[in-house]
């Protein structure tokens, strides 16, 4: 994958591969064009997201696998990291809270990006989706603080060499009541070419997809200025 221009750092911690393409890719492809080395960190396997009765498990989690990485491949990710916690059942234990600090102190991010850890009842946003998305969420920003942030969290970690890490801003994606909206216009091509890798999670056409994810992106952008938006809540940690 590209090398960054500068040693800025930026993760993405999302339940399945594809999570991020829908969510928030515009921003990670602008990013990446910006200099951030950005990390995916996948909590599940991705075993479980399909209709098709001819596919098992583990053929399923290999083909997603490698789509995410041909996705990472086009928005330029430095690296993705693949935690292969079962799909479908994924919870905010501290094993996966463990788990995630430790790609933080490895990575050292001052932007992660996350699901949204809440449901969301009025049905907008990711909250009213898949539990997996809710506790990915809630694990993320449990590890960013204060399991990243505190030496004598997990001291394992730290006779690992994986030294604290003190995550400078969250951006939470699918939240209700954003404050933060991305200006993802000249990436929104880009976007959409890695949603396109996830072939095995596409139930449309390719143009169909191409639609809907610039309607998305042209609705999230209303009252912005922009033409295509990608929008979150902002959690700054370093005030």
């Amino acid at each position: 994958m590209n090398k960054s221009k500068t040693t800025k750092s930026a993760m993405v911690v999302v339940a399945h591969a594809d999570d991020a393409e829908y969510g928030c890719s515009g921003s990670v492809a602008k990013l990446c064009d910006e200099g951030y080395q950005v990390v995916y960190v996948l909590c599940t396997d991705g075993s479980k997201g399909s209709g098709d009765l001819t596919i098992s498990s583990k053929e399923l989690s290999k083909i997603r696998e490698q789509e995410q990485i041909e996705a990472g491949k086009v928005l330029g990710l430095k690296d993705v990291v693949f935690l292969n916690f079962e799909d479908s059942v994924l919870e905010p234990t501290l094993e996966l809270r463990k788990a995630i600090a430790a790609e933080i102190r490895k990575h050292k991010p001052e932007i992660l990006i996350c699901p949204y850890p809440m449901r969301n009842l009025e049905g907008r946003g990711w909250g009213v989706g898949h539990p997996d998305h809710i506790a990915a969420g809630e694990a993320a920003l449990s590890a960013v603080f204060p399991t990243a942030r505190d030496h004598l969290s997990f001291p394992d970690l730290l006779e690992k060499g994986l030294e604290p890490h003190n995550v400078a801003e969250v951006w939470v994606m699918g939240h209700p009541d954003p404050d933060l909206w991305i200006d993802v216009t000249n990436y929104i091509d880009t976007s959409i070419n890695a949603l396109l890798k996830h072939d095995s999670q596409i139930p449309h056409s390719r143009e169909q997809v191409t639609q809907s994810m610039k309607e998305r992106r042209s609705l999230t952008a209303v009252g912005s200025g922009y033409d295509f938006a990608e929008s979150f809540r902002r959690i700054p940690f370093n005030s």
